[in-house]
C-alpha cells in the first residue's frame, strides 16, 4: 500500500537522505521517495505499520504533516540559504 503525506519543502538534499534512511528502517516500509518540488513524501508499505507511525516518524524528523496543499502554500518553510550548505 502507498501512503502520501504533505508536508513543508526543503531544498536540502542531505536532510531529503537522512529522512529516507530513516523511513527505511520502520518494519513495515520497503520504499520511499520524496517530491522535494510538491512538498510530498510518499511511502510504499506493509499493514505492518500504521499510516499514524509513518507521520510520527516524519514529525521527529522535522517534517510535520500538513492539513492540505493549500496550508502547504500559504507555509513554505524553506531552508535558510547558506554558504555553507547542509553538514554531516
Amino acid at each position: 500500500m502507498y501512503s502520501t503525506f504533505i508536508i513543508s519543502k526543503s531544498d536540502c538534499m542531505t536532510c531529503t537522505n537522512k529522512t529516507l534512511k530513516s523511513l527505511g528502517t520502520l518494519r513495515g516500509v520497503f520504499g520511499a521517495e520524496i517530491d522535494q518540488i510538491d512538498g510530498k513524501v510518499i511511502v510504499s508499505h506493509t499493514d505492518e505499520i500504521t499510516r499514524k507511525e509513518i507521520a510520527d516518524m516524519l514529525l521527529t524528523l522535522g517534517y510535520p504533516e500538513l492539513e492540505n496543499e493549500s496550508e502547504q502554500k500559504e507555509e513554505i518553510n524553506y531552508d535558510e540559504p547558506s554558504i555553507w550548505g547542509c553538514a554531516l
